[in-house]
């Protein structure tokens, strides 16, 4: 029956694309994927914002020139004339599209990736893909959360309903969608507030009075992202039932698994940023459950995901609309306690350069203990090390690195220390449709990932594609390491023969203790000599 149905590749031929968030680590990877195992795909139409300084077009010439292309260009040094800009903005209204490009859309999309959204589980509308901090909107963060992660969709659903060769429109919504269940199944949820209730609340509420009942309103979510992310889906299944729709449910994406090389990454987000502050030495504690799943996912596996989905939903043409999770926890776990191991490891083998203390991260649980730890070996060294900076005339950095540390751990806080188990029903249909090559091409099944293999992968991509180090600085770096082991091991007996000083000038019991260990000493070096003398 396989044989009935196009592979993958060829449903792909002379298929234009409409691709929101192309701009973002996983429109990049979407992109590649696309032009390299697609190579007879149509045009490709990029929701693109401008920026301050750059233009559409510019910032699509950018993107074109990064690294994750180099295959790509290698096969196909023109891929570039696919990629066409449409000028846009997900916040404004009919997505701030000309009637030109409108209609240039409704006539030529046949296939539609929705991915522009936050790309934090923090909330102000400057880290979103398309939205840039120079143009950020200020108000309630769940009013910036629902205008582009709900008020985005129903944007999106009444554009494409206009669609003439409309044959699916896939939406990248995430796993913790429905994170106040522990188990989440392959369905859409029903929501604690209508999504219109809510829009319509907007329109009077001030932000002072939405910041109020923000904590009401999301309940057991940890955040208007999730919240609103929840929202969207049962917005999307209900105004756009007239669509060939299909939903993408990634966990927490991280750097790529095989593709488009293994380690790209090109942002500090989620666990990048986290694993890169213990490898400088930065962060000393994390706030985790060392038992806890890790459920990360390499980005080249929810891309595959998405390519597939789409062939699925055109071709098979579903009676209900499928959706997919794109997690790792349920079928290949691997918990945040060794994911630790594995990380600090190897950054002791392949240290960064210029590391500002050794690597050492251990894990403790939120409390009294993890505040100790944190104000002991995050504040007062960066309030050190910012006091030297001002001595050498240097602007202090540190405790700012820090604050900003902070908050980032705080927004993962969540994920870090709670587990969930989904369903993979139609992640396991969809691979019993593919042929055996298709399977092998557009690999999404996170069974077979080797956790210590793709995290070295990781560190390693962190390392090159996001600090621009070389390992032919790797000499250099380990020999950092040791300066900074021999001055640890240095400042260590300065203190404690300093304390010890002081209790021996001050206490009759430590003085006469002093005066023991030094008997029992020479006691020793007195025997050690007479034994010697006695053997020879």
């Amino acid at each position: 029956m396989a044989s009935l149905h196009p592979t993958v590749s060829e449903y792909y031929t002379d298929k234009n694309v409409f691709i929101t968030g192309a701009t973002g680590f996983i429109g990049k990877v979407l992109l590649e994927k696309l032009l390299r195992s697609c190579p007879n795909v149509g045009n490709l139409y990029l929701l693109v914002r401008p920026k301050k300084s750059q233009d559409c077009h510019q910032r699509i010439t950018e993107i074109s020139q990064s690294p994750v292309f180099d295959k790509v260009r290698a096969e196909n040094p023109n891929f570039h004339k696919k990629l066409i800009p449409i000028h846009g903005d997900i916040t404004e209204d009919a997505l701030g599209i000309s009637e030109e490009n409108v209609e240039l859309l409704e006539n030529q999309v046949h296939i539609v990736f929705h991915s522009a959204a936050t790309i934090r589980f923090d909330e102000p509308l400057s880290n979103s893909e398309e939205i840039d901090s120079s143009s950020a909107k200020s108000g309630s963060a769940l009013r910036v959360a629902m205008e582009m992660n709900v008020l985005g969709v129903r944007k999106m659903i009444q554009l494409c309903s206009n669609f003439k060769k409309l044959e699916v429109f896939v939406h990248v919504s995430t796993a913790y969608a429905n994170c106040d269940r522990p188990f989440i199944e392959e369905m859409v949820y029903q929501p604690s507030v209508e999504p219109q209730k809510l829009i319509d609340a907007l329109d009077w509420l001030d932000d002072e009075m939405l910041d109020q009942i923000t904590s009401k309103l999301i309940g057991d979510k940890p955040n208007t992202y999730t919240f609103t992310k929840q929202l969207a889906e049962h917005l999307l299944i209900k105004e756009g039932a007239n669509l060939p729709l299909a939903i993408l449910r990634p966990s927490i994406v991280g750097a790529s698994w095989k593709e488009p090389f293994p380690g790209w990454i090109d942002n500090f987000n989620g666990p990048s940023g986290l694993y890169v502050a213990a490898g400088k030495g930065i962060l000393r504690y994390m706030n985790c459950d060392a038992m806890g799943v890790a459920d990360i996912i390499p980005v080249d596996i929810p891309v595959n995901m998405m390519i597939t989905m789409a062939w699925y939903t055109a071709v098979y043409k579903p009676s209900t609309v499928p959706i997919f999770h794109s997690t790792s926890g349920s079928v290949n776990p691997f918990t945040w306690g060794e994911i630790e191991n594995v990380v600090m490891n190897f950054w002791k083998k392949v240290p960064l350069d210029s590391c500002f203390r050794r690597p050492k991260a251990p894990i403790a649980k939120s409390g009294f203990l993890l505040d100790y730890y944190i104000f002991v070996s995050h504040m007062i060294p960066a309030y050190f090390a910012d006091l030297g900076y001002c001595m050498l005339g240097k602007r202090p950095r540190m405790v700012k690195i820090y604050n900003k540390l902070h908050r980032a751990m705080g927004t993962l806080t969540f994920f870090t220390t709670h587990s969930w188990e989904w369903t993979y029903n139609n992640l396991d249909m969809l691979k019993s449709k593919l042929s055996p090559e298709d399977r092998r091409l557009f690999y999404f099944d996170p069974r077979g990932l080797h956790w210590p293999t793709y995290l070295e992968a990781y560190c390693l991509g962190a390392k090159k594609y996001l600090l621009n180090e070389d390992l032919s600085g790797l000499p250099a770096a380990k020999a950092h390491l040791r300066n900074l082991r021999n001055l640890r091991y240095i400042f260590n007996t300065v203190v404690i023969v300093a304390l010890w000083r002081v209790l021996v000038a001050r206490s009759d019991i430590a003085r006469n203790l002093w005066m023991f260990i030094i008997g029992l000493v020479t006691k020793f070096v007195k025997f050690f000599r007479l034994t010697s003398a006695v053997r020879r």
